[in-house]
């Protein structure tokens, strides 16, 4: 039941983003900032120590966490520049309008959502501090990807009611992840490599994807200041709940 609820709260989050986006409301980067710092602080101080108790406890070799590591983080880098799952940054681009990019690029992000909710139950099968630490994790891109999604289709002039039921898919598909789980299950060996996965995910998230966007158009001491913040409060939260 607790992955569940972090899915439903992972589709708020993803809401919440996307009307951030319609509404166009300043100081994003601020959020976008802090959420960085956070999604790099859970990879240092929460999935990776428990991949190494993991390992431990079940004399696994650690090198094939690392390695689905590395694995996860060039994967969707391969994914994010070739299949366009996040919204290229303005800047380095000139302005294109086709609708069918734009939706095609949505479609995506509901693929992504879906594989979020999977990864918040899989993770809750591990225990539940490793499912909390996955689940904020989420929570944190769900917001950055509900805002992407959005941006993606308005700017390649889809319609704002095509837009909504968009980003309403979006929201509801990491539910229905979650909810599949509570019908399989997998060995702690299985868990231990596909954490690995999700960590380089979540690292490559974090520095290569929400990190510069915070940054793209207002690199502020604020800015800076939150993304340190967000990565000591992950460190903060890890003790406390350890």
């Amino acid at each position: 039941m607790l992955a569940l609820l972090f899915a439903i709260m992972s589709a708020i989050s993803a809401e919440l983003g996307g009307f951030l986006a319609i509404s166009r409301q300043k100081k994003l980067n601020y959020i976008l900032g802090f959420t960085a710092g956070a999604l790099i602080g859970l990879v240092a101080f929460d999935l990776l120590p428990e991949i190494f108790e993991l390992t431990n406890s079940n004399n696994m070799d650690i090198t094939w966490p690392m390695v689905a590591l590395v694995t996860g983080f060039l994967l969707f880098h391969v994914v994010e520049k070739f299949i366009l799952v996040h919204q290229s940054h303005e800047k380095e681009y000139t302005v294109h309008t086709h609708p069918y990019v734009g939706i095609a690029g949505a479609s995506a992000l509901i693929g992504h959502s879906l594989l979020d909710g999977i990864s918040i139950g899989l993770a809750f099968q591990v225990s539940d501090s490793v499912g909390l630490a996955v689940a904020i994790a989420v929570i944190g891109h769900r917001f950055a990807d509900g805002f992407n999604g959005v941006n993606l289709m308005l700017r390649h002039k889809n319609k704002r009611n095509m837009t909504m039921k968009v980003l309403a898919l979006v929201a509801v598909a990491p539910i229905i992840g979650a909810l599949s789980t509570l019908f399989y299950s997998f060995s702690e060996a299985f868990l231990v490599i596909y954490l690995g996965f999700f960590a380089g995910f979540i690292l490559y998230i974090g520095s290569s994807d929400i990190l510069p966007q915070a940054h793209s158009k207002d690199s502020s001491r604020v800015t800076i200041g939150l993304t340190i913040l967000g990565a000591v409060f992950i460190f903060a939260l890890t003790r406390l709940t350890s």
